[in-house]
């Protein structure tokens, strides 16, 4: 598989051993630099080394604790300190204690709360003003199934799953691009994203680029059909300046865009 991580930053939380482990080494595999951190430094510091060897990647742990605010901005900022971004940050780091309701205690119940999901809450927000800056980003939080169905004995990570499925719909409704919406998208011709052999959707640096500019210009009113001419018009545009002889042309569809974006009394 080829997920085209070369050269990525991932920074991945409760991965010295388990899910979060498998994860790491994965994405190593697949070209990615990856920060890894987990509460005890020994494990950790041996899972690197192994995944570094396996990958030919830069493994680098950080011990820190998800439940402990400072922990958190500090592993975000150690990794933004040695790589410059953070590509892909992927949440695995939690455990619960298991009890009937009778005998959980305050601290129990407090306990898995502070760490299975306001761990993944302070990681998310520690990252996303980052991500949000450079304009990409992914972030993955590794929820178990028992957030969906119920279980008596494990009702404590339960609610804490349910939790983390709330915010990860939230913070996706807020800062990603709805799966309808890229459908539309698609449908409408103004994407037409290459696929994997699985069928999911494979977005070219091109694609990505062309997907901010959709973005921009629906944000500031336009329609579906409004932003398809105003795409053609600066393909058209960009085209033209590569050719002088096109140069009038140029200069007419410039002023047609810019005719376009009057309508609206927005600023081209």
């Amino acid at each position: 598989m080829d997920l085209q991580l070369d050269g990525k930053t991932a920074l991945v939380t409760g991965a010295s051993q388990g899910i979060g482990r498998a994860v790491a080494e994965h994405l190593g595999h697949e070209g990615a630099d990856v920060v890894i951190t987990a509460r005890t430094a020994e494990p950790l510091e041996a899972a690197a080394k192994q995944i570094a060897a396996a990958t030919g990647r830069q493994i680098v742990p950080m011990a820190g604790d998800m439940s402990v605010p400072e922990d958190v901005r500090r592993c975000v900022a150690a990794t933004l300190d040695r790589f410059g971004k953070i590509d892909i940050l992927v949440t695995c780091a939690g455990s619960s204690p298991g009890g009937l309701l009778e005998d959980l205690t305050e601290d129990q119940w407090m306990s898995s709360l502070n760490l299975k999901f306001m761990g993944y809450v302070r990681s998310v927000r520690a990252v996303i003003g980052h991500m949000r800056e450079r304009g990409e980003g992914a972030i993955v939080l590794v929820v178990g199934n028992d957030g969906l169905k119920p279980s008596y004995w494990e009702m404590t990570a339960g609610v804490a799953n349910a939790a983390d499925i709330n915010f990860a719909s939230s913070v996706a409704e807020q800062y990603g691009v709805h799966p309808q919406t890229l459908r539309n998208y698609e449908r409408t011709g103004l994407l037409d994203p290459s696929r994997t052999s699985g069928g999911s959707r494979r977005f070219s640096d091109r694609d990505i680029e062309r997907l901010r500019r959709i973005q921009q210009l629906t944000s500031e009113g336009h329609n579906l059909e409004g932003v398809r001419r105003i795409l053609e018009l600066e393909a058209w545009i960009r085209e033209a300046r590569m050719h002088p002889i096109l140069e009038r042309a140029c200069e007419r569809w410039q002023a047609e865009r810019e005719q376009l974006m009057a309508q609206l009394g927005l600023s081209s």
